[in-house]
């Protein structure tokens, strides 16, 4: 299943709105404008809120803990490197590896794939196609996606 993340340009603090192939909305993300860290709420299209990532304030690492509800399902860390960007994706048993610079990069769990995430060039505001091997990953990959992208985009600036 392919999801397809557009982000939108001219609006304050981060929002996206998720589609599926077809070009239906399946979801939107929407981030809190006036917080300590960043904090993203994942709504699904009936207003429900699907996942919630925020970052873990006063860390060495930047690091961002995943929400299911109430329950913590995972912890993006990223990596000291020299030469490139690395993540640990803890809670889930999932590992990340591609060009993160390109936004080009695959996640997999025991080298089975998971989501693999590719740039779209050439549009109007960011575009990310998101290929999900199962969809029941559908919701736990897209909050994972969305994490690394922020933690590279602060980085970045």
């Amino acid at each position: 299943m392919k999801l397809y993340i557009k982000e939108k340009v001219f609006t304050w603090g981060d929002k996206f709105t998720v589609t599926d192939e077809l070009g239906r909305d399946r979801y939107i993300i929407e981030g809190e404008i006036f917080s300590w860290g960043k904090k993203l709420h994942v709504y699904d299209m009936a207003g429900n809120e699907a996942a919630f990532i925020q970052q873990k304030l006063w860390t060495f690492r930047p690091k961002y803990q995943v929400f299911i509800g109430d329950e913590q399902i995972a912890e993006i860390i990223k990596e000291i490197s020299f030469f490139k960007s690395y993540y640990t994706v803890e809670g889930l048993g999932w590992e990340v590896e591609g060009s993160f610079w390109d936004h080009d990069y695959e996640i997999t769990r025991n080298g089975c794939p998971i989501v693999r995430l590719h740039k779209e060039w050439m549009t109007w505001g960011d575009c990310y196609e998101l290929d999900i091997a199962d969809s029941a990953d559908e919701i736990v990959a897209l909050a994972v996606v969305v994490t690394i992208d922020c933690i590279a985009e602060a980085s970045n600036n």
